[in-house]
């Protein structure tokens, strides 16, 4: 099978691997579609990577038991390797388990963990059926490109009463301005790239105001009244937005943390105490909320025609990587067979 590698910086390889045969509650999945996210900070940093990628849709190609998915599904290929039997993981917040499972020793092989690839192992209860109208490209964004906020919204139940700030307007919170929108929400929306502060506003985001500019609190909470926002969903882990969230939320207003990030300042009486904010920290979504996640895609089709502005074939994967540099895109998607 054909996989992507980093070797070095800007130096991306397509290989050929041995399919692996899946064993235990695994199953082996055909790639048809596989989102591209943040491993280019490999391709870009010079990190060698030799397992790439972490959400996928396709097809399932082999099974190691029968039972709840059979050759021919197609499915959503979710992230990670739960333990699945973690109370975490009975919740449905698998995203959280502290007992990762191996598949190269559950299943005797060396390869399968890659998505930017033509197969990939997975637990068959993590395999996700992609309704028969919806295309694999459009059932992926269950994974990175609607999912990563997802979670987010659920956690901070945002409805058509609420003004939202979506800051860091990446494939993620552009992620997030659709699933915003699309419970009637209004959404303000603070990035410093040209290309995607427009396409936000093709989303459905009221304006994108520059985090850098002076008056950007003070055009905020001219949007809304002097009061600030209700809610706000910080996608880019930069310190500059994150703060913006906190300061341009209003009193008892709720944040959620989607963008990975390192240290942040912030002074918790005057930030969080005396405006009685609520702060949640946000991974991925609840795998209960399935039949919610693909009925959120299925009607955003249009929406997610404008998300996803590229695609490639795996053998074009280092053009993917360098369109992704520049920020002049949304999602990007790898086709592992065309």
């Amino acid at each position: 099978m054909k996989t992507v590698v980093i070797r070095a910086q800007h130096r991306v390889e397509v290989i050929d691997e041995d399919v692996p045969t899946p064993r235990g509650d695994f199953a082996l999945v055909k790639v048809r579609t596989a989102p591209m996210c943040t491993e280019f900070y490999r391709y870009r940093d010079g990190t060698e990577a030799l397992c790439l990628g972490h959400e996928a849709a396709g097809e399932v190609v082999e099974v190691a038991r029968s039972g709840r998915v059979h050759v021919g599904d197609r499915v959503v290929v979710m992230p990670q390797y739960p333990c699945g039997v973690c109370e975490l993981c009975r919740q449905g917040d698998y995203i959280h388990c502290e007992h990762v499972v191996d598949p190269y020793t559950i299943c005797g092989c060396a390869t399968g963990k890659a998505t930017y690839s033509q197969y990939t192992l997975k637990q068959d209860w993590l395999l996700l059926p992609i309704p028969g109208s919806m295309s694999t490209d459009e059932a992926s964004m269950a994974c990175c490109g609607l999912g990563a906020s997802f979670g987010a919204v659920q956690t901070l139940e945002i409805g058509a009463s609420d003004t939202v700030l979506v800051t860091g307007l990446g494939p993620v919170g552009l992620g997030a301005v659709i699933n915003c929108r699309s419970r009637g929400a209004r959404v303000l929306g603070l990035a410093r790239n040209a290309f995607r502060a427009k396409l936000a506003l093709e989303l459905g985001a009221e304006a994108v105001l520059d985090p850098d500019g002076a008056d950007c609190l003070p055009r905020l909470r001219a949007l809304t009244g002097g009061r600030g926002v209700d809610k706000a969903i910080e996608c880019s882990g930069g310190a500059a937005y994150q703060l913006s969230c906190i300061h341009g939320t209003r009193r008892k207003g709720k944040i959620a943390f989607v963008g990975e990030s390192k240290d942040l300042t912030v002074k918790v009486s005057d930030d969080l105490i005396r405006n009685g904010l609520t702060l949640v920290g946000s991974w991925h979504w609840n795998l209960k909320d399935a039949p919610q996640m693909m009925a959120t895609i299925a009607a955003n089709t249009a929406s997610i025609a404008k998300l996803v502005t590229h695609t490639f074939p795996l053998a074009e994967a280092e053009a993917a990587f360098k369109l992704q540099m520049t920020g002049e895109c949304g999602k990007i998607l790898l086709h592992p067979w065309d």
